[in-house]
């Protein structure tokens, strides 16, 4: 006799694989939490996930794209004389 499989009725994470921490608003450019939620995120009740999923589309006017980066900032040491 087969065990019947186990639903699980826990709101699914945002996550989709791309972990990476904006510098300046902290948020995950994956899935748009923050560090502390996606620490957190497994021991929330299922209220506390559904809070935080809804505010994730709010979320991604936040990050703010950054335009060059570490060429862009080399450059400009170059050019003033750093």
């Amino acid at each position: 006799m087969t065990k019947p499989i186990r639903t699980r009725s826990e709101i699914e994470s945002p996550c989709i694989n791309i972990c990476v921490i904006h510098p300046e608003s902290r948020l995950c450019t994956g899935c748009l939490r923050s560090i502390d939620e996606i620490t957190a995120w497994s021991r929330m009740t299922p209220e506390a996930r559904r809070a935080i999923m809804a505010d994730l589309p709010e979320r991604k006017g936040m990050l703010n794209a950054r335009r060059g980066g570490r060429e862009r900032n080399a450059a400009q040491r170059r050019a003033s004389g750093a």
